[in-house]
């Protein structure tokens, strides 16, 4: 009688979730990417930017709607027993939306007076932002609401695609290790956005005192953002079964929204000028 031992086969990474609704969300927000950057770009090579409120609020809306409108309309989870708000492309959208809120409500204050960044839209007629927190001297437009709703779900599908892919490696990815690639990850986005975003067609509508100071320097303030909010939402409906309901979705979002504040608020103090 022989007996056969079996050697456990190491299963090499992956880049999307386990969970078939996370995954259909991740894929299609990847195919999101080239509208996302069409507009962005047409809004610079046609002279979008300097517009007045209602056009402004529009193209702004016009960019983060087909997040809504195409899942909606094309996806349906019922055999995965989800009704549409239970959907991953649903909630994504939620807790980023309400992250991304509560970064443009208080969080600009930061950019404008320790950053020295620029809000020149003359045009434009509605803001909304702190009334308490900063100087004061520039204020947040209402549209851009809309666009750092649908940047931050670029930019955070992008990290844990690839983040998950490390972490799930034959690599021996320990908390050490864990940290250093999310605070990897946070550094790229914060300085790439900075590099895409503040060009020569976009000045003066959007740009910084001091560009150079602020790759260098203020990516890192910025970057404080996605420390927190990469592996925070990563664990939204991460496991293969899991199914979030709405309201841990927006705990999630609020809790991760004041953790930032907390650290913006202390990272001020060893970067303000």
């Amino acid at each position: 009688m022989s007996v056969t031992i079996e050697t456990p086969v190491h299963q090499g990474g992956y880049w999307f979730s386990k969970n078939p609704s996370k995954a259909w969300a991740e894929k299609f927000f990847l195919y999101y990417l080239p509208f996302f950057f069409a507009i962005n770009a047409g809004k610079q090579v046609f002279g979008w930017m300097n517009v007045g409120t209602f056009w402004h609020i529009v193209q702004n809306v016009l960019m983060l709607a087909p997040l809504y409108l195409v899942p909606m309309l094309i996806r349906d989870e019922s055999a995965l027993g989800r009704k549409w708000h239970e959907t991953y492309w649903f909630k994504a959208n939620l807790w980023i939306f309400i992250f991304a809120f509560f970064a443009t409500y208080f969080f600009t204050e930061y950019f404008f007076d320790v950053l020295g960044m620029i809000y020149y839209f003359p045009q434009v007629t509605v803001f909304f932002d702190s009334a308490l927190l900063g100087s004061g001297t520039q204020k947040a437009p209402l549209g851009v609401y809309f666009s750092g709703a649908a940047f931050f779900v670029v930019y955070h599908n992008l990290a844990i695609i690839c983040m998950r892919r490390i972490r799930t490696s034959r690599l021996n990815v320990g908390s050490i290790v864990w940290l250093l690639i999310v605070i990897a990850s946070a550094l790229f986005f914060a300085w790439a956005e900075t590099r895409l975003v503040a060009t020569d067609k976009n000045a003066p509508y959007f740009a910084y005192q001091d560009l150079a100071w602020m790759l260098k320097y203020g990516s890192v303030f910025y970057a404080c953002y996605f420390v927190v909010s990469f592996p925070m939402f990563y664990r939204l409906d991460e496991g293969a079964d899991e199914n979030w309901p709405l309201s841990k979705v927006c705990i999630d979002a609020l809790a991760t929204s004041m953790m930032v504040f907390f650290l913006l608020d202390i990272a001020m103090r060893f970067i303000y000028r």
